[in-house]
């Protein structure tokens, strides 16, 4: 065998170890996300008619009527979050997007929060965590996408801008 061939063989044989790490990673994801998600509401959402920290009037079911919209369930003091909240203030750029705040402080804080980040998405202040147990959520951050009042995707966890975005598209 020459020393190219082994190489080849070498790399080869690298490459499929990774492939496989990958899509094992990817289904113990997938097998997390769906024990997550057991306790969430699927189905119609729950109503969601709430006055953001911005002063904005939100109403779910009727932005759903439009297009999808993504439900992201964040706190300021949830470390993920804080890898995820960067994609979704893009997407509430070009796509619909209602936010809600679970357990972080009054309207106020969550305004200087989303000031020193830099985040322009709305905002609706879970603070006693009434929303959150109407949908079942218990872990941050959580997203879900509703079209037309109905759930069409829930996922927990880290996210990429590529997952949101194509959770939308699919919707």
């Amino acid at each position: 065998m020459t020393e190219d061939h082994k190489k080849t063989k070498g790399v080869l044989g690298w490459i499929k170890e990774v492939v496989i790490l990958l899509l094992i990673a990817t289904l113990v994801a997938f097998a997390v996300d769906i024990w997550r998600s057991q306790s969430m509401v699927s189905g119609q959402a729950p109503d969601l008619i709430q006055t953001s920290v911005q002063g904005e009037k939100l109403d779910l079911a009727a932005l759903s009527q439009e297009k999808p919209v993504l439900v992201y369930f964040w706190a300021t003091w949830c470390a993920v979050c804080s890898t995820v909240s960067p994609s979704v203030d893009f997407l509430s750029n070009h796509s619909q997007v209602v936010t809600v705040a679970l357990a972080s402080g009054e309207p106020a804080r969550i305004k200087q929060y989303l000031q020193a980040k830099e985040y322009d998405f709305n905002v609706i202040n879970d603070a006693k965590g009434q929303i959150s147990k109407a949908w079942g959520v218990s872990f941050t951050p959580t997203i879900f996408i509703i079209d037309k009042g109905e759930i069409k995707s829930v996922t927990t966890g880290f996210t990429s801008p590529l997952g949101m975005w194509l959770r939308l598209l699919f919707a």
